[in-house]
C-alpha cells in the first residue's frame, strides 16, 4: 500500500508531462485515491470491529441476566457499536468496489511499479464476502448470533408496551400523576420502565437490525412477536441521514432463505430428534409471518403510528399543563420528560421518512406510494408539545440541577450503606473493586451543596465519577471477574431496598441532569434529522397550519426546528454548513410566507362580505322600496325567510338558524387570528447561522401590505372607481379588524396604518413638506392618484361624454348616463368629496387641486392665445361699443376666431372651478369636524390679515391654506390668481381687451340652444359655469396686473412711495374698484348686445342670456346684486323666473318645504351685513349668503345688524355656499349696494326701499 507523499510524487511527475489533460487525469485520480483509502479504511474497520464484538460479546454479554435496567450502559454500547458496524457495511454497498479495487491495483502498479499481491488479494477476499453486504454480515456475525438473540428478547417487554396505547394511557407511564392514586403528584408507579421507553427507538432498530443479520435468531419462540411488532410499524429502515433500505425487500432477499434452509434441515430431522418438530414449527411460523408482515405493515403502519401520535399529542399536552402550573415537579419527572420528548421524536421523525416512500405491496413486485396523509394535525401538536417541554426544561434548568445534585447528595449515604451490608462483607470483593467503590462514594460525598446558593452558579464535572462507574460495570459484568451483577445484586437487594447496582445507575443518569441535561435534551429532542425532509416539511405544513384542525401556536414549533438543521452538518465538509444553512434559511422563509399568507387570508376573510360585510347590511332606499312592493302583494307575510324577493338581505339576517353556520365561522375566524397574532408577537427571535428573523415585524409588514393591496384594490369596482363614501366605510372596516389584532400584538399598528394611508396620499421625501414652493414634480400616492385623475378624466373633462353638469342648488355634479358604475351625483357632491377628504387628507386635496389647476391653465392659455390673436379685433369692437355704433360692432364680432370654442373652453374653466369650490367646502367642513380649534384660527385670522399688493410670501402662503378650506370670500378669484401666477399669465397688455372678449360671447350660437333647469339652478350645458369663470378670470388677472405693476413702480422709484395714504390699502381698493369697473362694463355691453336684439324674429336666446347676467352678478362679490337694474328692468326678470317656478310642479313642492336649500323663497329674518366702506370711492360689498366676509384693513371693521350676532356667524359656517334664495333675491343678507360719497363709518339697510314684498309669487323683493 502506497503512502500519501508517492501519491504526491505521482501527481506532480503526470503534471509535469501531461500538462492539462495530465492535471485533469490527476484530478480523475485523486477521487480514486479517495474512493480507495475509503475502502481501505471499511477493510480495516470491518476487522477491528469484529474484534472488539467479538471480545465483548465473550468476555462482557455472558451474564444470563441482560435485562435494560440492569446493565443499561454496556448494553447500549454494546448494541450501538453492533448496529453502527451494519449501518456501515449496509451503505458502503454504494460504492463500486469491484472497479475502485482495479484502480488500487493500477495505481499501486504505477507508483511502485509492482503489485501489492498480499494487501491486493485481501481486498479481493473482503470484497467478494461483502457482495453483497448482507450475505458477508450475517456470516461475520454468526458468532455473535445468540448473545444478540438474548438482548432482543431482554428488551421485547419495553417494545410490547410501547406499542399497547391502551396500557400507557390507563396506567400512566407518560403521566405525572399516580395511575392509582390521583391526589399523588409525583408518578413513581414506574420509574424504571419510563426510563426504558426513551430507549424504545433504540430497540426497535436492535430488533431490525438484529434480526437482518442474524436470521436464525428468529427461531427462539418468543422472537417472533417481538419481530413482527417491528416489522408490522416500518417500511424501511434509516442508515445514515435519508439514506434508507426497504426493509421488507431485504428481508424477503436475505432472512427468508435462511428460515427455509432451517426449515428444511429441520424437516429432514424430525424423525430423529423431538426439538427439530419445535424447530420446525418456529420456522414455519417465521416463514409465514415474513411472508405476510410486508402487506400488513403496507396497510396498517401509518394507521398504528397515527393512534400512537394522538396518545402522545394528549398525554404532552396534559404534560405540558401540568408542569407550566406545577414547575417544581418537573425535575423529580425528567425522566418521564424524556421518555415522552424521544417518543415524540420517533413518531415524527418516522412520519417524515415514510412520506414519498415507494414499496412493492405484494409478490408481483408492484411499486406504490405508501398511503401518508399529508394533512395530519398530530404533527404540529407533537412538534408543538417538544417544543413546549424542551421550553420548560430550559426554562427551570437550575431547578432541574438541584434537584439532581440533591439526589446525588443523598445517595452517597445509600451506597456507602449498602456497601458496609452484610452480605458486601461476605463477597470480600478484590482491593481494586474496593477502591473503585470508595471512590464512587468519594465523587458523591465531595458535589457541592445547593442550599442557600445560586445554583446556575455552581460548576460541577462528574465525568469522573461516570467514567469509575463505567469501570465498575465493566468488571462485574466480565466473564473473568469473581464478582458479578448477581453477586452485588444477592449480597444487597435482602436490604429490602434498592440494590447497590440501581443505585448506582439512577446516581449515574441523575449525574447527567447535572452536567449533560442540555445533551441529553438535544438527544430526546432534537429534530435536526428533519432537516433531509425539509421540503416534506414545507408541504405538511401548509396543509395541517391552517386546516380544520390546525393551531396557529403550532407555527412556532415548525420555524424552532430550522434552529438546529445547521448541526447536520459534518465538520470534515465545509462546504456543507453553507448548503444546509442556505436550506435552513430558504425553508424558515417559506414557512413565514405559509403563516403570513395564512395571517392575510384571515383578516380577508374577516374584511368580505361574508365576513364583518354581512354584519352591516344596510338595506338601501331602493331595495327598502322593493321590499315595501314585494310585502304590499303578498297577502300573508312570511317571516320564515331573512331575505327578500329581490335577493336583498335583510338587516339581521344573520341571526336566523340557517345562517348559524356563518356567525361560526366568523367566530372561528377572529379567534384563529387573535391567536396567531399573540403567539408571533411573543415568539422569540429565529436564529439559523447568521440570520436572525423576528415574527412580530413580518406581521406588521404583512398588516401593511395587506392594507395597502386591499386599499388599491377596492378603490375601483368592476365598472370603475369606488364611491368614496363606500370606499371610506371598507376602511374602516379593514382598520377594525387591524385595531383587533393590535390588542395582541405589542405594537402600534394604528400609527402604521396613518403611515399607510399617508403614503398612498403622499410619497415624496419628507423633506419636500417644508417646502412651500411647487416644486418640478409633485409626488403622489398610487391610491390617491388613481382617484385625481379618475375624478379630472371622468367629471371634469368628461371623456366619456356622461354629459356631466354642475348643479348649484344641489352642490353636487350630475350626468344623463353612468360614470362607470355610478351616475355623477353618486361620486361627486359634497359627502362623497368629504369622504375623500377624510381618506386622503390634505394631501389628496393638494394633488386634486394641482390637477385641477393644470387642467386651468391650459383653458386660460386658451384664452390668452384668443386674446392675442384676435387683439386688433377687440380692438376694434371696443371703439364700436363705447361709440354705440351698432353696425360696426357686429361686423367685427364676426371676425373672432373659433368663439364658440372659447366659449366651451371657459365653461370647462367654470366648471373645474365650481369642482375646486365643492373641494374646499368638503375640506372645511372635515377640518371643522376634526380640528375645529385650527379651523376657527385659519377663519378668524384670514378676515383679519392685511390686503395689500404685492402681498407678503408669508402671508401668501397663509391665504392659500385658507383659501384651500372654504374660508375666503373669493374662493374662485384668488385660485385663478394663483393659477396665473405660477403659469405667469395675464402679462401682456391683450388681458385690458378681456371684458370685450367675453361680450362677444352674447353673440354666439351656443345661447339658441341653452335652457335654464329650475332643478339644477343652472343650465342644460353648463354655461352657468361660464358666470363663474368670467368672474373670477376677470378678478384674477386684474390682481396679477395690479402687483406686477405695482413692482415693476417700486422698481422704477427705488422703493419711494406716496405716503398720504398707505400703499397697500390703496393698492388693494384700487384693485377691486378696477374689478367692478370690469365686471360692471361687461356687464353694460352684455345687456346692451341682448337688448339689440330684442326686436329680432328670434328670441328665444333672450331669456338664457338675461338668465346668465343675473346669476353673474349673484355669483361675483364684487357686483352688487343691483348692477343689472339700469340696463334690465327687474320686472323682466321676474317674469322670467315667475314663468319658470309656475310651469315646474316640482318647484312649487319645493316653496312648502322647510328646508331653505331648495327653497326660492327668502328668510327675511337674515340680517344684513355690511361692510364699512374705506372711503369717498372705496366699493362695499356685503357677503352673500355664504357666510364669508371680506378681509378688512386696520381702518376698517364689520357690523352685524342683529341682536344676537353671536349666533349668525355659526349659521352661516353651518350653511356655507348654500343658496337659501331662489334665482331673484335682492334682500340685504343676499347682497348689500356699493354706496359711493359716504364717509359715516357706517352703512345702512340696501338702497332699494321701492322693491316692496311682492306676496303674489315666489319671488321675494325688499
Amino acid at each position: 500500500m502506497y503512502s500519501c507523499s508517492n501519491f504526491l510524487v505521482l501527481l506532480q511527475a503526470l503534471t509535469v508531462h501531461a500538462g492539462n489533460e495530465g492535471i485533469f487525469k490527476c484530478t480523475q485520480l485523486i477521487a480514486f485515491f479517495c474512493v480507495d483509502q475509503l475502502l481501505l479504511d471499511l477493510m480495516t474497520f470491518r476487522e477491528q470491529a469484529l474484534r472488539l464484538i467479538l471480545d465483548l460479546s465473550s468476555t462482557v454479554i455472558t451474564c444470563c441476566i441482560l435485562q435494560p435496567h440492569q446493565n443499561s450502559l454496556i448494553l447500549h454500547a454494546f448494541m450501538d457499536l453492533f448496529c453502527s458496524f451494519v449501518r456501515v457495511n449496509l451503505f458502503s454497498e454504494k460504492i463500486p468496489r469491484k472497479m475502485v479495487l482495479q484502480m488500487y491495483n493500477l495505481l499501486h502498479a504505477m507508483s511502485n511499479n509492482d503489485r501489492d499481491c498480499d494487501f491486493y488479494h485481501r481486498l479481493v477476499q473482503f470484497i467478494d464476502s461483502y457482495d453483497p453486504p448482507l450475505k458477508g454480515l450475517q456470516e461475520d456475525l454468526n458468532f455473535v448470533s445468540p448473545r444478540i438473540g438474548e438482548v432482543l428478547e431482554a428488551v421485547g417487554p419495553v417494545i410490547f408496551l410501547s406499542t399497547d396505547t391502551r396500557k400507557l394511557r390507563n396506567e400512566g407511564f407518560l403521566s405525572p400523576y399516580h395511575p392509582r392514586y390521583p391526589d399523588i403528584l409525583t408518578n413513581s408507579a414506574h420509574p424504571m420502565r419510563a426510563q426504558d421507553l426513551a430507549n424504545v427507538t433504540s430497540y426497535r432498530e436492535w430488533v431490525l437490525f438484529g434480526y437482518l443479520v442474524c436470521p436464525d435468531e428468529l427461531l427462539r419462540v418468543t422472537s417472533i412477536d417481538i419481530a413482527l411488532v417491528a416489522l408490522k410499524e416500518n417500511l424501511v429502515l434509516t442508515l445514515f441521514r435519508d439514506e434508507y433500505i426497504l426493509l421488507h425487500e431485504d428481508y424477503h432477499l436475505y432472512v427468508l432463505p435462511r428460515i427455509l434452509e432451517s426449515k428444511k434441515m429441520a424437516k429432514s430431522g424430525r424423525t430423529k430428534q423431538k426439538e427439530a418438530d419445535l424447530e420446525y414449527s418456529v420456522a414455519k411460523q417465521v416463514e409465514k409471518m415474513i411472508s405476510e408482515v410486508h402487506e400488513q405493515a403496507f396497510v396498517s403502519c401509518d394507521a398504528i403510528h397515527h393512534e400512537r401520535r394522538i396518545l402522545l399529542k394528549q398525554e404532552i399536552g396534559r404534560m405540558v399543563l401540568f408542569f407550566t402550573d406545577q414547575p417544581s415537579l418537573l425535575a423529580p419527572n425528567i425522566q418521564m420528560v424524556f421518555s415522552a420528548l424521544a417518543l415524540a421524536q420517533s413518531e415524527v421523525i418516522w412520519f417524515f421518512q415514510h412520506v414519498g416512500i415507494a414499496s412493492s405491496k405484494s409478490k408481483a413486485a408492484r411499486m406504490a406510494p405508501v398511503e401518508i396523509d399529508p394533512s395530519d394535525p398530530t404533527i404540529g401538536f407533537l412538534l408543538d408539545g417538544m417544543d413546549h417541554l424542551c421550553c420548560l426544561v430550559r426554562k427551570y434548568i437550575a431547578a432541574i440541577r438541584g434537584y439532581a445534585l440533591s439526589y446525588l447528595s443523598s445517595c452517597a449515604g445509600r451506597i456507602r450503606f449498602l456497601l458496609g451490608t452484610p452480605g458486601m462483607v461476605a463477597l470480600d470483593l478484590d482491593a481494586s473493586l474496593k477502591g473503585l467503590f470508595q471512590q464512587i462514594v468519594q465523587h458523591l460525598e465531595n458535589i457541592p451543596k445547593p442550599q442557600g446558593e445560586n445554583i446556575s452558579a455552581i460548576t460541577c464535572d462528574l465525568s469522573d465519577f461516570r467514567k469509575d462507574w463505567l469501570t465498575i460495570l465493566m468488571i462485574i459484568t466480565s466473564s473473568r471477574s469473581s464478582t458479578n451483577i448477581r453477586h452485588l445484586e444477592k449480597a444487597t437487594v435482602s436490604t429490602g431496598k434498592e440494590g447497590l447496582l440501581s443505585e448506582g445507575n439512577a446516581a449515574y443518569n441523575w449525574s447527567r441532569c447535572v452536567d449533560e441535561l442540555e445533551s441529553q435534551l438535544s438527544k430526546h429532542g432534537s429534530l435536526k434529522k428533519l432537516y433531509f425532509y425539509h421540503q416534506h416539511l414545507t408541504a405538511v405544513f401548509r396543509n395541517t397550519m391552517f386546516g380544520p384542525e390546525g393551531r396557529p401556536q403550532h407555527c412556532c414549533a415548525w420555524l424552532g426546528i430550522a434552529s438546529s438543521f445547521p448541526e447536520c452538518a459534518s465538520p470534515i465538509l465545509p462546504e456543507e454548513v453553507t448548503k444546509i444553512g442556505r436550506d435552513a434559511v430558504l425553508y424558515v422563509e417559506s414557512l413565514i410566507e405559509s403563516i403570513m399568507g395564512g395571517l392575510e387570508g384571515l383578516i380577508n376573510i374577516l374584511d368580505s362580505e361574508g365576513g364583518f360585510g354581512a354584519l352591516e347590511t344596510q338595506l338601501l332606499p331602493e331595495q327598502a322600496a322593493s321590499y315595501i312592493n314585494h310585502a304590499s302583494k303578498v297577502s300573508i307575510p312570511s317571516t320564515k325567510s331573512p331575505k327578500l324577493a329581490a335577493s336583498f338581505p335583510l338587516p339581521g339576517h344573520e341571526s336566523y338558524p340557517e345562517n348559524n353556520s356563518s356567525i361560526k365561522m366568523l367566530e372561528a375566524a377572529m379567534q384563529r387570528l387573535t391567536n396567531l397574532c399573540s403567539v408571533l408577537n411573543d415568539m422569540e427571535p429565529i436564529c439559523v447561522l447568521n440570520h436572525v428573523f423576528v415574527l412580530r415585524e413580518y406581521m406588521r409588514e404583512c398588516i401593511l401590505g395587506n392594507f395597502r393591496r386591499r386599499l388599491l384594490a377596492v378603490l375601483k369596482t368592476d365598472n370603475d372607481l369606488q364611491r368614496p363614501s363606500i370606499l371610506e366605510s371598507l376602511i374602516h372596516r379593514h382598520i377594525s379588524i387591524v385595531l383587533l389584532t393590535e390588542q395582541h400584538i405589542s405594537m402600534d399598528l394604528t400609527q402604521c396604518i396613518r403611515e399607510v394611508l399617508l403614503t398612498e396620499a403622499f410619497s415624496g421625501p419628507v423633506s419636500s413638506l417644508h417646502l412651500f414652493d411647487n416644486p418640478t414634480e409633485q409626488h403622489t400616492g398610487s391610491a390617491a392618484e388613481a382617484v385625481c385623475n379618475w375624478y379630472i378624466e371622468n367629471i371634469i373633462k368628461d371623456i366619456s361624454g356622461a354629459g356631466i353638469l354642475f348643479a348649484p342648488i344641489h352642490k353636487c355634479f350630475k350626468s344623463t348616463r353612468p360614470v362607470g358604475g355610478y351616475f355623477a351625483d353618486s361620486v361627486a357632491d359634497l359627502r362623497e368629496l368629504q369622504a375623500f377628504v377624510r381618506i386622503f387628507g390634505g394631501y389628496g386635496v393638494d394633488r386634486l387641486d394641482r390637477l385641477l389647476k393644470e387642467h386651468t391653465a391650459a383653458l386660460l392659455n386658451c384664452i390668452d392665445t384668443s386674446l392675442r390673436s384676435n387683439r386688433e379685433v377687440l380692438e376694434a369692437i371696443a371703439g364700436s361699443l363705447h361709440s354705440g355704433d351698432r353696425i360696426e360692432r357686429e361686423a367685427s364680432m364676426k371676425q373672432i376666431v373659433d368663439a364658440d370654442t372659447v366659449i366651451e373652453f371657459c365653461a370647462q374653466a367654470g366648471l373645474a372651478m365650481a369642482f375646486v369650490g365643492l373641494l374646499a367646502e368638503a375640506a372645511g367642513a372635515v377640518l371643522e369636524e376634526g380640528a375645529p380649534l385650527i379651523y376657527s384660527l385659519l377663519a378668524e385670522v384670514v378676515r383679519h390679515i392685511p390686503d395689500e399688493i404685492p402681498e407678503k410670501k408669508e402671508i401668501r402662503r397663509l391665504k392659500g391654506v385658507a383659501n384651500s378650506i372654504g374660508v375666503v370670500c373669493d374662493h374662485d378669484s384668488q385660485w385663478v390668481r394663483s393659477v396665473l401666477e405660477e403659469v405667469g399669465g395675464a402679462n401682456d397688455g391683450s388681458w385690458s381687451l378681456l371684458p370685450y372678449l367675453f361680450t362677444t360671447f352674447m353673440t354666439s350660437n351656443v345661447w339658441n340652444t341653452t335652457a335654464f333647469n329650475v332643478e339644477t339652478g343652472g343650465f342644460n350645458n353648463n354655461i352657468h359655469c361660464l358666470a363663474r369663470c368670467i368672474s373670477a378670470v376677470i378678478a384674477g388677472s386684474e390682481f396679477v396686473r395690479l402687483e406686477r405693476e405695482h413692482q415693476q413702480r417700486q422698481s422704477f422709484s427705488n422703493g419711494h412711495v406716496d405716503e398720504t395714504l398707505d400703499p397697500e390699502i390703496q393698492s388693494h381698493l384700487s384693485a377691486e374698484a378696477s374689478i367692478k369697473s370690469t365686471l360692471q362694463l361687461f356687464v353694460k355691453f352684455s345687456a346692451g348686445i341682448i337688448l339689440d336684439s330684442w326686436s329680432e324674429t328670434n328670441r328665444s336666446h333672450l331669456v338664457a342670456q338675461l338668465i346668465f347676467l343675473d346669476q353673474l352678478c349673484e355669483i361675483s362679490p364684487y357686483l352688487p346684486r343691483s348692477s343689472l337694474e339700469p340696463y334690465v328692468p327687474y320686472a323682466i326678470l321676474r317674469s322670467i323666473y315667475s314663468q319658470y317656478y309656475t310651469n315646474n310642479p316640482s318647484s312649487l313642492l319645493a316653496l312648502l318645504s322647510v328646508s331653505p336649500r331648495h327653497s326660492p323663497a327668502v328668510s327675511l329674518a337674515q340680517s344684513p351685513v355690511v361692510r364699512q366702506h374705506r372711503g369717498d370711492s372705496t366699493p362695499q360689498y356685503g357677503a352673500y349668503d355664504s357666510g364669508y366676509f371680506k378681509g378688512s384693513s386696520s381702518h376698517s371693521q364689520e357690523h352685524l345688524y342683529d341682536n344676537d350676532s353671536g349666533n349668525l356667524r355659526g349659521a352661516e359656517n353651518k350653511h356655507r355656499n348654500v343658496r337659501r334664495s331662489g334665482p331673484l333675491d335682492y334682500s340685504s343678507s343676499r347682497k348689500t349696494k356699493f354706496v359711493e360719497g359716504s364717509n359715516s363709518g357706517s352703512t345702512g339697510p340696501s338702497p332699494l326701499p321701492r322693491f316692496a314684498v311682492s306676496r303674489s309669487g315666489p319671488l321675494a323683493y325688499k
